[in-house]
């Protein structure tokens, strides 16, 4: 008794003008018999390829909001300083915003809870810093900047590419950013998910790039693509913003995107069915050239970067310009993000603080003042 023939399948690519210019891979089933068009000839019927329900970038945006408010939680903002904004949150309120601007805590806070200390990175061998740092934000308006650029970003490329390879494109290029913020800047806490929000920006352009023939409008991706990262690269020039991080973690992803956002290339159909011996996908030898030279690039930049960082290695005594790529003094604000430093003397219940580079000093009445009181008062007084 004969068996049925199995359905063929083939994978094909059509001319779409579907969501954004992207033409996805097709994939094929079984055709109605009136769609044959002659006898032997096995048709089958375009299908898109599957689409992933978006879960891991949803779930980011959770941990790190339940992150930040455990941070608010340490922080205890009336136990630890003179004054707060918002004291009817009660140990939730934020810290002055001469101090933090953002609406968050104190920078001894983020420090104890996992901020890049390049300085605890090196001596006392705390490298997990470069990760933890990642998942922690300076404040309300850090955390709602990120968490809505995640969620336009991450949501889209979740869909297309599922949440494996974007959930590693998200954590590689976090790590990225935080090892090239490290090499750069040494003297403050560096915290937040930009770095690995830019890695997904990165890997967005390198996919259009090893994607090319899938798209239909690819000019106008390119340079929408384009403006949105130079545009975003540009508001790391202001103070206050670790723009290392930024480039280290776009760099990152930019790489990861050739080796996991790869797509195999189809022939062109326009009919709706088409017969099963239809060109298989495959493949194109640029894109097997960029996977690999991505690969080795990945591998090579990671490792030489943090092998020089765990060494102490300050990379802008090799570059005198590069500092410039994080901060653009002008007019209208300073690029000496030093941390506060002041001299104290405590006689009775009356504190005299100094501030070491401005000169200004202050008396406060206050009993027994803890170091993150101090540090506070310090941060007003020099800023």
């Amino acid at each position: 008794m004969e068996r049925e023939p199995r359905p063929s399948q083939v994978q094909i690519r059509i001319n779409s003008r579907r969501h954004s210019g992207v033409i996805h891979p097709l994939q094929s089933s079984p055709a109605p018999a009136s769609a044959a068009a002659s006898p032997g000839v096995n048709p089958v019927e375009i299908k898109h390829f599957k689409k992933w329900v978006p879960w891991l970038i949803p779930l980011f945006v959770v941990a790190n909001t339940i992150v930040f408010i455990i941070i608010m939680y340490v922080n205890n903002c009336p136990k630890n300083s003179v004054s707060c904004i918002a004291k009817f949150l009660g140990r939730f309120s934020f810290q002055p915003f001469k101090e933090n601007p953002l609406l968050g805590p104190s920078s001894n806070t983020l420090q104890k809870m996992g901020g890049l200390d390049v300085s605890k990175v090196v001596d006392k061998d705390q490298g997990w810093r470069l990760i933890t740092s990642n998942w922690l934000h300076a404040g309300v308006f850090h955390l709602l900047a990120n968490m809505l650029s995640l969620l336009l970003i991450g949501i889209r490329l979740e869909r297309e590419f599922g949440f494996v390879r974007i959930g590693l494109i998200y954590v590689i290029s976090g790590f990225g950013g935080s090892i090239f913020s490290g090499l750069f800047i040494q003297s403050n806490i560096s915290v937040g998910a930009s770095g690995a929000l830019f890695g997904l920006l990165g890997a967005m352009l390198s996919e259009l790039i090893t994607n090319w023939t899938l798209y239909s409008n690819k000019v106008a991706a390119l340079l929408t693509l384009l403006v949105i990262i130079v545009l975003n690269l540009a508001v790391g020039i202001l103070p206050h913003v670790d723009n290392f991080a930024h480039i280290g973690g776009f760099l990152s992803g930019f790489l990861l995107g050739f080796v996991f956002l790869i797509r195999p290339q189809f022939g062109w159909v326009s009919q709706r069915y088409t017969p099963a011996a239809a060109d298989k996908p495959k493949f194109k030898m640029y894109q097997c050239i960029l996977w690999v030279v991505s690969l080795i690039l990945l591998i090579i930049g990671l490792t030489v970067g943090l092998v020089m960082l765990l060494r102490g290695v300050d990379a802008n005594d090799h570059c005198s310009w590069c500092h410039y790529l994080s901060c653009v003094p002008t007019s209208s604000w300073s690029c000496n993000t030093q941390p506060a430093s002041c001299s104290t003397i405590q006689t009775g219940n009356q504190l005299n603080i100094t501030c070491s580079s401005n000169g200004k000093s202050g008396v406060y009445i206050l009993p027994n003042a803890s170091n993150s009181q101090i540090q506070g008062l310090c941060v007003e007084l020099c800023s």
